[in-house]
């Protein structure tokens, strides 16, 4: 093959015997081959371990069209809100019918206190272990 490359505009013949079309290339091994292979030359996967997935607690859907709309977000440990979800369960409540009920329940609890939870002197938080 010549170093200069060939230009559009001239009607030389251009010798193309040189090229053909790639070989094919031959199949893979069976991957029991190639398994027996890499675990006989202690070759590590890079699969990752099959894990099962975490057991979480499933709670069935709640859909309810109530005219509750706006949406709370907090954390809390699983213990409360698992307690949460028992005791509306248990009342028959939706969840913003047990939130309201909680609020009225704290509100009551906390009338006639003062701003710092005590009758004279402030009480200090309780955290929760």
């Amino acid at each position: 093959m010549g170093s200069e490359r060939a230009s559009v505009f001239e009607e030389e013949d251009l010798d193309i015997s040189g090229f053909a079309p790639k070989a094919a290339e031959p199949p893979a091994p069976p991957l029991e081959k190639i398994r027996a292979v890499s675990e006989g030359a202690s070759f590590r996967s890079r699969e990752p371990p099959a894990v099962a997935p975490a057991a979480r607690n499933e709670r069935e859907r709640r859909r309810f069209r109530t005219g509750r709309n706006v949406q709370l977000n907090i954390k809390a440990r699983s213990e409360a809100i698992d307690a949460f979800y028992a005791i509306a369960d248990r009342e028959g409540w939706v969840l913003g019918e047990a939130f309201e009920h909680a609020v009225e329940a704290l509100e009551r609890a906390l009338a006639g206190k003062s701003e710092t939870f005590g009758e004279g002197e402030a009480r200090p938080r309780r955290r929760l272990a």
